[in-house]
């Protein structure tokens, strides 16, 4: 029988789990406490959605789980663990975001392989000057040792399972010849591609994504979704970012 790697234990629930972070920033007006203290986890099978104003840290926690805050900011303190992941750092299947150098090999693969994101505006992450599918079998033959054929029949794959008309045409199309929910819906294949652990997905396509494009439920394992809320208290979907973990 084969025996799991000392450093691999079996896979358990928990995919990421984020204790006491706290990321500041330092400004000449003094110090903003973006996040203080905060503490969640996501375990497969389950969403998890944090809700709160403009302004509250949502978009900043989100940032801080991929090393990705812009300066002045920094992450002050906490964990953020993220199972079922290999590398110099990891222990047990389990490497702490938080500790690695945010400009550093390891946190670098980890973006992409194991933890990637969409934001609000996909315009603001396509190239305007390579085609849609440029760009994913780029981030295919960033992570996976295959032919650009294989990564073209990947990216066509997973077009078709975000429900982009026409897959095999639309692979070769550029990013204004998209609609707005079609390049959102670009930028949710590019993040489901490499199969990560996390991927990134803005809060307005989730019910999309998750609902009509037939994900795989073996993939697909948990939603972490930051969106705004207004006076009513009511979901209002321009949400700052989500993070979707798939195993």
């Amino acid at each position: 029988m084969n025996q799991p790697a000392p450093d691999m234990p079996p896979p358990s629930d928990m995919l990421l789990e984020v204790k006491n972070l706290s990321t500041w920033f330092e400004t000449g007006f003094g110090t903003i406490k973006a996040v203080e203290e905060a503490s969640f986890s996501l375990k497969r099978g389950k969403t998890l959605c944090v809700v709160g104003e403009s302004g509250s840290g949502k978009s900043v926690a989100a940032r801080s789980i991929l090393q990705i805050v812009p300066r002045p900011g920094r992450i002050m303190s906490g964990e953020i663990l993220l199972h079922g992941t290999d590398g110099p750092s990891a222990r047990n299947g389990v490497v702490d975001i938080a500790k690695l150098d945010p400009r550093g090999r390891e946190v670098r693969a980890i973006r992409g392989r194991d933890i990637s994101m969409i934001f609000q505006e996909p315009m603001s992450s396509l190239s305007p000057v390579h085609t849609i599918g440029h760009q994913i079998i780029e981030a295919i033959r960033l992570h996976r040792r295959v032919s650009r054929a294989e990564a073209r029949a990947r990216a066509i794959e997973v077009l078709e399972q975000v429900r982009i008309p026409r897959p095999a045409q639309s692979i070769d199309g550029y990013t204004f010849e998209f609609s707005g929910g079609m390049r959102q819906r670009a930028m949710t294949a590019m993040a489901l591609v490499i199969n990560s652990l996390v991927a990134g997905l803005v809060g307005v396509i989730v019910p999309v994504t998750l609902d009509k494009a037939h994900i795989d439920p073996a993939v697909s394992s948990a939603v972490f979704v930051t969106t705004v809320t207004d006076v009513m208290g009511f979901f209002s979907f321009l949400g700052l970012a989500a993070l979707l973990l798939v195993r």
